[in-house]
C-alpha cells in the first residue's frame, strides 16, 4: 500500500510539474508575442495609476502629507503644457535675407496724372524658409617670403617666411571642416560612409570611404586621444559615476569569428552639479576587468545593471538599478486580463516601484542635502514595505514573476545604496540615454570592420556626446579642435588640453549651441 501511494505522489508531483512547465511555456510564448508585435513602452496607463494609490496606505499618506507632487497628485485635473513653438522663436536667430519688391521704373507713375509716385512705406508679406546646399571650394594656404634688401646683398642675407597652421593631415585634401563633417554624419545623423560617398558624388568630389575611414581614424588618433585622456581624468576625480555595455560587431578582429560579439562600453558622471562627461570606451569582451581597468583608483558611488562583472570593482558602492527591476515585473504582467479583475502580483510589484519613481519626480529640484532627508522620510517606508511583501510572495519558479523576484533579492544588496548620498540616482538611465545614440548608429552600420574603427569610433561618440551634454553645437566643437589640436603642445604643457575642455570658457564661447 505504502509503495502505491508514493507512486500515486509521485505521478502527481510529475503532472505538476508538467503543469509549471506548460505554464512557464505558454508564458514565453505570450512574451516573445509582446515583444514582436507588442507596444514597446513601459509606460503606466492613467488608469492604473489612479488605481494604484490604494497599495501603499501609510507611505503614500507621508508622500502626500509632507510632498507635494503636482504631475502625479491628480492625473484628472492635470493640464497638458502646449509643446508647440511660436514660430518667432523658432526663427529668431537665422539671419535674413530680404527680397525688395518694387514697381518697375516706367511703371513709377500715376496713372490719372501722370506725377511720379513716391514711396509711402513697406509691408512684410510673408516669411520663408530658405535651405543653402552646402558647396566645396579649395582652400590654398600661400606662404610669403620675405627679404632684406640692405643685406641681400651681404655676405648674411636675411630672409624670411610667413607661418602657416600646422597641416591637419599630410598630404592630404583633409580639412577640419570637411573630416568635422563626415564625422557629425556618421556619429550625430548615423549616416553611414557608403551613404555620404554619395553624398560627396553629388558636390562633384569623388571621396571614397575608404578615404573618409582613413581621416577618422587618423584624427581620432592623433587629436582627440589626448582630448579623452584628460576627460578621462577628469571623470576619476568625480564621486558618483553611471556605467553600461552593449554589443557591437567587429568582423576582422585577431583571434576572433566575425560573428562573435565585442562591446562598447559607456562611463558618463552623475547628477553631482558638475560638467558632464561621457566617455565610451571600446573591449573585445564583456569581462569585468575591463571596467576595473577604465575605473582604476575610482572611489565613489558606481551605478549599473545586474551585471556581475560589475562586482569585480573594489573599494566603490555599488547601486542597483530600479528601472531594470521595474521592466522585470513589466514582463510577468499578462497581456490579457478580465475587466475588473484585481491586480495581479507582478503589477503590484511595478506598482511599487512606480511609487519611488514618482517620488523621486518630485525631488529633482532639490538640493542634494535636501533629497537624502526626503529620501529617508517619503521613500524608506516604501522600501521597507516593499521588500516585506517580495518576502512573502508565492511564485511559480522559472515564470516571468519568478525571475522578477529572484532579481530583485539579488539586487537587494546594491537596490537601496541611492539612499547614502542625494547625488545618487534611483535608476541606471542616465548611462541607457547616453548609450542609445551608439545603438540608434548601430542599427545604420551594423559592425566596425576592424579594432581600430571601433576604438575610432568610441572615441568620437565620447566626444560628441559629452559636447551634446555641455550645450555644444557638435559640428562646431569637432571643427574647433580639428583646428586648434594641430598647433597646441600638449604633449610639453598639458594643461593647455584645459582650454579645449567642452566647458571651458573659450570653447563655450565658440560653440555654444
Amino acid at each position: 500500500m505504502d509503495n502505491k501511494d508514493a507512486y500515486i505522489m509521485h505521478l502527481e508531483n510529475t503532472i505538476q510539474d508538467l503543469q509549471n512547465q506548460i505554464s512557464n511555456l505558454n508564458e514565453i510564448v505570450l512574451l516573445l508575442r509582446k515583444e514582436k508585435f507588442g507596444s514597446s513602452s513601459e509606460k503606466t496607463t492613467k488608469e492604473e495609476i489612479d488605481g494604484q494609490l490604494s497599495l501603499f496606505n501609510e507611505a503614500e499618506m507621508e508622500a502626500d502629507a509632507s510632498l507635494p507632487e503636482p504631475i502625479v497628485k491628480d492625473v484628472k485635473g492635470y493640464k497638458r503644457k502646449n509643446t508647440k513653438t511660436k514660430r518667432e522663436e523658432l526663427i529668431k536667430d537665422l539671419p535674413i535675407r530680404e527680397v525688395p519688391c518694387t514697381l518697375p521704373e516706367d511703371e513709377q507713375f500715376c496713372d490719372q496724372c501722370g506725377t511720379p509716385l513716391k514711396v509711402l512705406g513697406t509691408q512684410v508679406v510673408r516669411e520663408e524658409l530658405e535651405y543653402i546646399p552646402a558647396k566645396l571650394r579649395i582652400v590654398k594656404y600661400i606662404k610669403t617670403v620675405y627679404e632684406c634688401s640692405k643685406c641681400k646683398h651681404s655676405e648674411h642675407p636675411y630672409i624670411v617666411k610667413a607661418e602657416t597652421p600646422t597641416s591637419l593631415m599630410n598630404h592630404s585634401l583633409a580639412s577640419a571642416s570637411s573630416v568635422a563633417n563626415v564625422m557629425y554624419q556618421k556619429y550625430v545623423n548615423s549616416i553611414p560612409l557608403y551613404r555620404q560617398e554619395k553624398d560627396w558624388e553629388q558636390l562633384g568630389i569623388a571621396l571614397s570611404r575608404a578615404t573618409m575611414a582613413n581621416w577618422i581614424i587618423r584624427c581620432s588618433d592623433d587629436y582627440f586621444k589626448p582630448i579623452i585622456d584628460h576627460l578621462q581624468q577628469k571623470l576619476l576625480e568625480r564621486d558618483v559615476l553611471h556605467c553600461d555595455e552593449t554589443p557591437v560587431q567587429v568582423l576582422k578582429e585577431e583571434g576572433k569569428k566575425p560573428q562573435t560579439k565585442s562591446y562598447m562600453w559607456l562611463y558618463c558622471t552623475g547628477n553631482d552639479g558638475k560638467e558632464p562627461i561621457i566617455l565610451y570606451d571600446y573591449q573585445p569582451s564583456r569581462n569585468g576587468d575591463n571596467a576595473v581597468n577604465f575605473l582604476k583608483n575610482f572611489k565613489g558611488y558606481v551605478h549599473s545593471d545586474g551585471y556581475s562583472g560589475y562586482n569585480k570593482l573594489s573599494g566603490i558602492t555599488r547601486c542597483g538599478c530600479w528601472a531594470h527591476l521595474r521592466r522585470k515585473f513589466v514582463e510577468a504582467i499578462p497581456t490579457k486580463k478580465a475587466e475588473g479583475a484585481s491586480l495581479t502580483q507582478a503589477e503590484i510589484g511595478r506598482d511599487y516601484c512606480n511609487q519611488l519613481f514618482k517620488i523621486e519626480e518630485g525631488l529633482k529640484d532639490l538640493s542634494s542635502e535636501e533629497r537624502l532627508s526626503k529620501r529617508h522620510e517619503l521613500e524608506k517606508p516604501v522600501l521597507e514595505v516593499f521588500w516585506c511583501w517580495l518576502n512573502n510572495l508565492n511564485y511559480l519558479k522559472g515564470s516571468a514573476l519568478g525571475k522578477a523576484v529572484v532579481y530583485a533579492k539579488n539586487q537587494k544588496p546594491y537596490m537601496e545604496n541611492y539612499l547614502l548620498d542625494g547625488r545618487c540616482s534611483i535608476s541606471n538611465n542616465a548611462a541607457e540615454n547616453a548609450i542609445r545614440p551608439f545603438t540608434v548608429g548601430r542599427k545604420n552600420w551594423l559592425f566596425a570592420d576592424t579594432p581600430k574603427g571601433a576604438n575610432a569610433s568610441a572615441t568620437v561618440y565620447s566626444i560628441v556626446e559629452t559636447a551634446k551634454a555641455n550645450g555644444l553645437n557638435v559640428y562646431t566643437y569637432l571643427e574647433y579642435l580639428l583646428l586648434y589640436m594641430p598647433d597646441t603642445d600638449w604633449r610639453n604643457h598639458p594643461e593647455l588640453l584645459d582650454d579645449l575642455m567642452p566647458w571651458s570658457a573659450d570653447v563655450q564661447s565658440e560653440c555654444k549651441r
